[in-house]
């Protein structure tokens, strides 16, 4: 029997999932890192904003055998789904529409998101198609590529500004890149959450004489994972190497502190999947964004 259980609280979701989610800490880096971030924001206080904010864990008997969740803060505020079978995946769907939710995306691991996009296409008479296809990878050893003039520096306060400039310009310029449109604008940075990050030693800075050329970001390591993203040169420094030996070196540190370190790709942009894997990156997963209309 498949039952699929919902939760509001990121603390309650963990308590029932975190040993389904540590057994593959780099396939579930997602669903992890955002939970222990949302976390985080509850136990400062932060408002929870009034969209749509919940986790979901699919049983089957006393089993979890996947999990999903529903926490962007920005439209179509898809739902974001892990690996599970195709009966729990239909359950899944079906429980959100009982919700009275309307989805117009979902995206995540391949398999089981397509399930899930499928069946709330064939209930509401939509169609599901793909809006872009996205690799998840991990390195274990990283290849130090030629190295660019310069050096790696983490951010510090006065870098906060361009920072946040360069994070959210981050999802447009990278679509651009692979030839596709943003599904979402996104949530814009904010100045006190690049603070916070950049106090935390999160964000990365590869200067070349004086000027600031590139950023690499990571979250926080959750479970022994942390995931490496934003990754962003401006237009006019691309092509010099900053980003391989940015992304190399935060990945080596990241390694030594005995973090693993995964990152994701879309794959229709050759650049950024010929850099990671020339550097080490091996693929993990194929993962979709899928719209419904």
């Amino acid at each position: 029997m498949t039952d699929v259980q919902f939760y509001n609280d990121p603390a309650e979701f963990l308590s029932h999932a975190e040993a389904h989610l540590q057994q593959d800490p780099v396939l579930t880096t997602v669903v992890s890192s955002v939970s222990h971030k949302l976390l985080a924001a509850d136990r400062r206080g932060e408002p929870r904003g009034d969209h749509p904010r919940w986790w979901a864990a699919v049983r089957e008997g006393d089993t979890v055998v996947g999990v999903a969740m529903r926490t962007a803060p920005f439209a179509p505020y898809w739902l974001y789904v892990l690996p599970m079978p195709e009966t729990a995946a239909r359950a899944l769907a079906r429980e959100v529409l009982e919700r009275g939710e309307e989805v117009r995306a979902v995206n995540g691991a391949l398999v089981a998101s397509g399930h899930v996009a499928d069946e709330i296409a064939r209930a509401t008479g939509g169609t599901a198609s793909v809006h872009e296809h996205m690799r998840l990878w991990e390195v274990a050893d990283v290849v130090a590529p030629a190295q660019p003039s310069g050096r790696l520096r983490p951010a510090r306060a006065e870098d906060g500004d361009l920072a946040v400039r360069w994070w959210d310009a981050f999802a447009a310029d990278a679509a651009e890149q692979a030839g596709s449109e943003p599904l979402e604008e996104g949530e814009p940075m904010e100045a006190d959450e690049m603070a916070r990050r950049i106090d935390e030693g999160l964000v990365w800075l590869w200067e070349d004489e004086g000027r600031v050329v590139h950023l690499t970001a990571h979250n926080p390591p959750s479970f022994g994972v942390a995931r490496i993203g934003p990754v962003y040169t401006p237009r006019e420094a691309r092509g010099h190497g900053y980003a391989s030996a940015t992304v190399a070196a935060v990945s080596q540190r990241l390694l030594d502190e005995g973090v693993r370190a995964c990152l994701f790709t879309d794959q229709a942009n050759p650049t950024s999947n010929k850099i990671y894997e020339a550097i080490g990156f091996r693929r993990v997963e194929d993962m979709v964004n899928l719209v419904i209309r």
